[in-house]
């Protein structure tokens, strides 16, 4: 089965009715420049705010899933008939925790939502502390059906951890969707591209980063096939990125090498 997912590169602001906007902008040119089944978001498209922000006003634009941000997003699915993934900030249910969660919303093309997932490997590393704002998820995304072919999805700093991918492949994701705020630094261009390839050929699947761009987040987002070839790729600037997708792939590339299906599990405990 053949389809079109667009990853959409942009740069997110602080203020979620304005990353509204950009959304029906973004979802009406994919429709109308590629007609798109779906479109994936970056981590955090609801609410991104600049290096150096106070945190209060970062926790501040935190929403519940029923909060009007996704009923903005479900009325821009449902009017142009497309599948959207998105990052945004949600609130946590316990009063006595300041944090927020990084979750993940899927919409299907009538707009009813379909899944969520609060990211559970947050990004402890190279001097950042996700955790001190952002509460973790206690669960793995359970793939679901989709007319695409059954769709996974875990969220940037998780690519560094191959179990992640391999529960998705294991609950059989054909396509993993990663929306991700990738920092820039040294080696970081590198290491992205090369963790999302490392994750499709492993898994014998589609694998689709889509990222921030802004003076923190580098873009590059990139779209792999499940031989690990890029079949998509964004540069330094706010893009659509459109990507052509055949499901039918994954079962000749696991035909051809199935060191997916040769995996002896039993050795290793």
């Amino acid at each position: 089965m053949k389809f079109i997912f667009v990853m959409a590169q942009v740069h997110s602001l602080g203020d979620p009715e304005q990353n509204l906007e950009i959304a029906r902008d973004v979802v009406s040119e994919a429709k109308d420049a590629f007609r798109a089944d779906l479109v994936l978001f970056p981590e955090d498209f609801m609410s991104r705010f600049p290096r150096g922000t106070k945190r209060e006003t970062r926790l501040s634009t935190a929403q519940s899933i029923d909060g009007p941000f996704v009923a903005g997003m479900k009325n821009v699915a449902r009017e142009n008939d497309m599948w959207l993934v998105f990052g945004m900030n949600e609130i946590v249910e316990d009063p006595q925790d300041e944090r927020i969660y990084n979750t993940t919303v899927i919409l299907d093309n009538h707009g009813e939502l379909v899944g969520t997932y609060r990211k559970t490997h947050l990004y402890d590393a190279f001097g950042h502390k996700e955790s001190a704002n952002k509460k973790p998820g206690e669960a793995l995304f359970v793939p679901i059906e989709t007319p695409f072919g059954k769709l996974g999805l875990f969220v940037c700093y998780e690519v560094r951890f191959p179990e992640v991918a391999r529960y998705q492949a294991l609950h059989g994701a054909e396509i993993i969707l990663m929306p991700t705020a990738w920092v820039r630094g040294d080696l970081k261009s590198q290491q992205f591209l090369s963790l999302i390839s490392a994750r499709a050929i492993e898994n014998a699947v589609y694998m689709l980063a889509c990222n921030q761009i802004n003076e923190a987040n580098m873009g590059e987002s990139v779209a792999v096939d499940p031989m690990g070839v890029v079949i998509a790729s964004g540069g330094e600037v706010p893009q659509l990125i459109p990507c052509h997708l055949d499901t039918d792939r994954v079962q000749e590339v696991r035909k051809k090498m199935p060191s997916y299906l040769n995996r002896r599990p039993d050795l290793y405990n």
